[in-house]
């Protein structure tokens, strides 16, 4: 646990922020020659960004939409309005109080109070929307999941359409995958059952107003979110991005599981068996080698943020050549280890075999021995 000084250190230089930054689970910040720019392509405003192994985020562009924790493939970039625990939480409750349906909407069209806020989950921009909160809701049984905007097509924001109906899409491809009939829907208004019948209740409510962070938020709050981003980053007692990023002694960089992803397969999971034998999603990826243009270096392992690539220490029958391990429950698509491999023999791919991404056995990749360099006397023999 982070002590009291930590919390009250971050908790200040956090409370008006939206975004909590885990450089070192960035892939630039792993390796400067990574090419994954996905949170710079989905900010509205240039805020967040990652180069020569730094990530940074400018809080005074940011408009709290969400849209960079959503893309992040391996979570350095962690919602803090509302933090996902929240969020489920939210969505619980109006669950409950709506009598079985599941309403997301955006801070908005919430501001126009027209809807009951007990029957609706608030959330900034639906771009702050990710499919294991959706596929969660699903796993528990909840049928009717909507997620309602402020007329997207008139909002200063609305270039994050394109992202919203990205995660709509892979939620629902997903579900189709696990046999669910269950579907994600989005609407510009609130279903009758969800309105408010007095909006006069709310008068002398405090409401937050459209893409805008409480500033009053006192330590006591700031604290839990601080704990919350300690305990999903892994970094407990605060060390130096430079000691994170050591080598461990198996002779990686450090390793993590992204919550995220392992919410989403679980919830798939009880969702039932898969009825596609593959699926192209964003979410999880499939590594193919070409292992007769492969020198066996071990970059891409030692690179991999998640341990979905390792070395293996199991030794081919003929005593030649080595293995791979390669989970694709663990891979997140980030690309890392294509971008570091030496010999760009090393692909990531999107479609992935729902056979393979249930497996508890990772799939081995075998590598034949590299052919010997001759060395410097035998070079000046010639």
């Amino acid at each position: 646990m982070p002590n009291l000084i930590d919390i009250v250190e971050v908790a200040e230089a956090l409370e008006s922020k939206a975004v909590f930054l885990a450089p070192d689970r960035c892939t630039v910040v792993r390796n400067r020659h990574s090419s994954c720019r996905k949170c710079t392509d989905a900010c509205l405003t240039d805020a967040v960004g990652a180069k020569d192994n730094v990530l940074a985020l400018d809080n005074e562009r940011c408009v709290a939409c969400g849209a960079c924790t959503t893309v992040c493939p391996t979570e350095a970039l962690i919602p803090l309005a509302p933090l996902d625990e929240d969020l489920a939480a939210s969505v619980a409750d109006a669950v409950v109080a709506s009598g079985g349906r599941a309403v997301f909407a955006c801070a908005r069209i919430a501001s126009k109070r027209k809807g009951d806020p007990t029957k609706f989950a608030e959330v900034p921009c639906l771009a702050r929307m990710e499919e294991s909160v959706l596929l969660e809701l699903a796993a528990r049984g909840v049928e009717d999941i909507l997620l309602v905007d402020g007329t997207c097509a008139t909002c200063k924001f609305r270039a994050c359409v394109p992202g919203i109906d990205a995660t709509v899409a892979s939620a629902n491809q997903l579900l189709a995958a696990q046999g669910s009939p269950i579907r994600v829907e989005r609407a510009s208004a609130f279903p009758d059952d969800v309105l408010l019948e007095d909006a006069r209740s709310l008068l002398g409510a405090s409401r937050r107003g459209f893409f805008s962070q409480a500033k009053g938020t006192a330590l006591d709050a700031a604290g839990k979110t601080v704990e919350v981003a300690f305990k999903k980053t892994g970094m407990a007692n605060v060390p130096s991005l430079r000691d994170r990023l050591r080598m461990s002694d198996a002779g990686t960089l450090p390793q993590f599981n992204p919550v995220r992803r392992m919410h989403v397969l679980d919830a798939m999971d009880s969702l039932g068996p898969s009825v596609a034998p593959e699926i192209d999603t964003r979410l999880f990826g499939s590594v193919h080698v070409d292992a007769e243009a492969c020198s066996s270096c071990g970059m891409c392992a030692v690179f991999c943020p998640t341990g979905a690539l390792k070395k293996s220490d199991l030794v081919p029958e003929e005593g030649e050549g080595s293995f791979l391990e390669f989970s694709a429950a663990d891979c997140v698509q980030c690309n890392l280890c294509a971008d570091a491999c030496l010999k760009d023999c090393l692909t990531v791919s999107p479609i992935v075999a729902t056979e393979e991404l249930f497996d508890f056995e990772p799939r081995l990749i075998y590598l034949p021995n590299p052919p010997a360099r001759p060395g410097i006397l035998s070079s000046l023999k010639r």
